[in-house]
């Protein structure tokens, strides 16, 4: 597959890197030469240095032979452009990213007068996987996702305390014919091998047939209990907080939001019903105390600053605040984080980038939710005959560390694997994959031949 990406921004060298795992051929251009040359050293591209909104750039490389072009830059109007010029020209599928709430009042408009056939939004990918995270939690949900016969349950350990100190590998026993594919601990997801231990305070994901796993959803959710949402903090007023701020209040929530640009702050309160707006600098302990923080059932920090960003959630967590929660851009705070002991900490260019991934690679089927807390994604695809997982025990695939196979439909029959497991051809294979090791998830995923997914 030929793809074009317009900015050779953070998001353009992510979804290059992706696709190149999946063996595409990727072509990326801006009018920045520097950032041009590091590309070139690092990914297997290539590389044009030139403004893609004249026509004549996209016609010199001929756009109509390519399937995708990916508009990423800074500007929001640019991408509009670029990607309406492309798919004016026969470019067969054309993505733009776009984030001013203004535009996405009207984005269905913008998509059908401009011929764009795909829309990304990073501030707004974020904010649903925050809403979901809090909404969800407060509003009774059971935590079961289907497909088919196979269903995946998410609960606290401490909802089973059997559990705790049991290594992974013995937990067979504890939960026969299912499978703990995941486990969220101090706001990290991770997937969990042999020798890890489950302990206090985690959050697990475990999938099996439906019959064990209701009958798991007995043992581990309170029938009845319900927790009131009532008053939530956000820090920062840019995109994210405008996002989530609106549909926070829409669910009933008291929300309130610290910015420090004053500007920022009278457009935000022109532009929000229901919400209080602060101006301050929400790094100043005194703001926070004078605003009731040690009240509030949930903080979301979503500052620019992925520095602040942490300081303040972990400020927020030793106030003993329930939920928080924490916007990070840099994938090298990872280890950071899950040291800090916040809720969930979410990363807008992973979950971006497997957005447009889905919409690339086709039609991943997705159990009923397609991220697990915004760092995880399972999907459900066809083993197609070239593709290197078929016909080899799972122990002897070298899978990397953020993917695990969780269950394997076949027939009529559900398999939940273990080591010696094989793929076959035409199996309906559900994998979890980490949205950090999104470009070894499409390696994995690689068709010789050509990769087929399974669609909804």
């Amino acid at each position: 597959m030929k793809v074009v990406i317009v900015g050779a921004g953070k998001l353009g060298m992510k979804v290059a890197d992706a696709l190149l795992g999946g063996d595409h051929a990727v072509t990326i251009i801006d009018t920045n030469e520097a950032w041009l040359q590091k590309i070139n050293s690092m990914l297997d591209v290539m590389t044009i240095n030139a403004n893609a909104k004249e026509t004549k750039i996209l016609k010199n490389i001929n756009i109509s032979s390519y399937d995708f072009l990916i508009a990423a830059t800074g500007n929001d109007e640019t991408n509009i452009v670029i990607a309406s010029f492309a798919k004016r020209l026969g470019c067969s599928k054309v993505i733009a990213r776009v984030r001013d709430p203004e535009h996405m009042q009207q984005i269905n408009f913008i998509k059908d007068a401009m011929g764009i056939d795909h829309i990304v939004n990073p501030d707004l990918g974020i904010t649903l996987e925050i809403y979901k995270y809090l909404a969800e939690k407060y509003t009774l949900s059971n935590g079961i996702f289907s497909s088919g016969k196979v269903s995946l349950i998410e609960f606290s350990v401490d909802k089973y305390p059997q559990l705790i100190g049991v290594d992974i590998k013995d937990v067979a026993p504890l939960l026969p014919n299912m499978l703990v594919v995941a486990i969220s601990r101090n706001g990290k997801v991770i997937i969990p091998h042999g020798d890890a231990r489950i302990i206090e305070d985690d959050f697990l994901y475990v999938i099996g047939e439906k019959t064990p796993i209701l009958d798991l959803n007995s043992k581990v959710h309170e029938k009845g209990k319900y927790t009131d949402l009532q008053k939530v903090m956000i820090i920062g007023g840019g995109k994210t907080g405008f996002y989530l701020a609106e549909r926070l209040a829409e669910f009933g929530a008291a929300v309130k939001i610290i910015e420090k640009n004053k500007d920022r702050c009278h457009y935000l309160s022109t532009h929000l019903e229901d919400v209080m707006i602060l101006h301050g600098d929400a790094t100043d302990l005194n703001l926070l105390e004078e605003e009731n923080l040690d009240l509030m059932d949930a903080v979301v920090t979503a500052t620019g600053f992925d520095e602040d960003n942490l300081l303040l959630a972990l400020t927020a967590k030793q106030r003993g605040i329930e939920d928080v929660i924490a916007k990070v851009s840099r994938t090298s705070y990872a280890e950071i984080i899950s040291s800090m002991g916040i809720d969930m900490a979410l990363n807008p260019l992973d979950i971006t980038t497997s957005n447009i991934m889905r919409f690339v690679q086709g039609s991943k089927k997705v159990l009923s939710s397609q991220l697990i807390q915004g760092q995880a994604e399972i999907m459900e695809i066809i083993a197609t005959p070239h593709m290197k997982i078929l016909n080899k025990p799972l122990k002897e695939l070298n899978l990397p560390e953020g993917i695990i196979i969780a269950a394997i439909h076949r027939g009529s029959d559900v398999v939940i694997p273990n080591g010696e497991t094989k793929i076959l051809e035409d199996d309906r294979v559900i994998l979890l994959s980490l949205l950090s090791d999104i470009s070894s998830t499409e390696k994995l995923l690689k068709d010789t031949g050509r990769l087929s997914f399974l669609k909804k």
